[in-house]
C-alpha cells in the first residue's frame, strides 16, 4: 500500500500521513528446505508523511525465524524525497541495513546500503507507479559502487477492495566483498529483489492478502530465482 500512497501523493499533491502493522507467515521452509530451516511469522511496521513537495517513509521488519520463532532478524528502511522546481522529477535518498541472528547463535548484519538519485512518477494503464534511478553504495569490508533502478507500483480493483502493490528493484554489486568467502572472486553479480503484493478489504482498514518476495544472488550464490509467498493480514491506522 505505500508504494501506490507514494505515487499517488507525488502525482496528485495531495498531503497524506499513514502507518500500517503487517503480519505475515512466510512458508519458504516448505517451498525450498534445503535453504531455509523453518517457515516463520514477521511483523512489519510502516510510516509514511508526505506533501506535493516530497515525502518520507520509515520501515522496520522483524522476522521470528529463530530457535522456537524467537526474532531473528531486524531489517530498517528509511527514504525521502524532495523536489524545488515545478517539474515532477524527485531527489531522492535512502538507506536500508539490518542485523540477524544464526542458529546455534552466530550473529551477522546486513549490510548497509545508502542510495541517492532521482525518481519520477507516472500513471500506466490504470496503475500509478514510479521509476527511480540511483548510485548505491554497499558498505562491504570491500565497497561497492553500482546503479540501481526501483520500480513501484499500485493500483486498486472493486473500488479498492482489491489492491495490487509492490516494489521491483534491481542493481550490481562487487563479488569481492572484501571477506573470506568472496576473496577469490572478481567482477560484478546482478541482484534482485521484488514484493508484489495482493491485498483484499475485509472490514474498514483491515485486509488479508499476500507478499511474494523474489529473490536473486541475495540468499544464494546460484544463478536461481527464489519465490517465497506469505498469508498476511494487515491494519492501516
Amino acid at each position: 500500500m505505500k508504494y501506490f500512497i507514494f505515487v499517488a501523493l507525488l502525482i496528485s499533491g495531495t498531503a497524506l500521513y499513514a502507518q500500517q502493522i503487517q503480519l505475515h507467515y512466510d512458508f519458504r521452509h516448505s517451498i525450498d528446505p534445503e535453504l531455509n530451516r523453518t517457515n516463520f511469522p514477521s511483523v512489519s511496521f510502516e510510516y509514511f508523511k508526505g506533501v506535493e513537495k516530497g515525502a518520507f517513509l520509515f520501515k522496520m521488519q522483524t522476522d521470528f525465524n529463530g530457535s522456537k520463532n524467537n526474532p531473528g532478524q531486524l531489517f530498517l528502511q528509511v527514504s525521502k524525497s524532495m523536489k524545488f522546481w515545478k517539474p515532477k522529477i524527485y531527489l531522492s535518498a535512502g538507506y536500508s541495513g539490518g542485523l540477524g541472528v544464526a542458529p546455534p547463535s552466530f550473529g551477522y548484519y546486513l549490510t548497509n546500503s545508502f542510495n541517492t538519485g532521482v525518481s519520477y512518477p507516472f500513471q500506466w494503464k490504470g496503475a500509478w507507479m514510479s521509476a527511480n534511478l540511483t548510485y548505491r553504495y554497499s558498505a562491504f569490508p570491500k565497497p561497492s559502487h553500482d546503479p540501481q533502478c526501483t520500480i513501484y507500483f499500485g493500483r486498486g480493483f472493486l473500488n479498492y477492495r482489491i489492491f495490487l502493490a509492490g516494489s521491483f528493484v534491481g542493481w550490481t554489486e562487487n563479488r569481492n566483498q572484501g571477506t573470506d568467502y568472496t576473496k577469490g572472486l572478481s567482477g560484478k553479480k546482478f541482484a534482485f529483489f521484488g514484493d508484489p503484493q495482493v491485498w483484499i478489504k475485509v472490514k474498514g482498514q483491515l485486509s488479508a492478502g499476500t507478499r511474494i518476495s523474489v529473490f536473486y544472488h541475495l540468499l544464494t550464490d546460484k544463478n536461481t530465482i527464489q519465490v517465497y509467498p506469505t498469508l498476511a493480514v494487515k491494519n492501516q491506522f
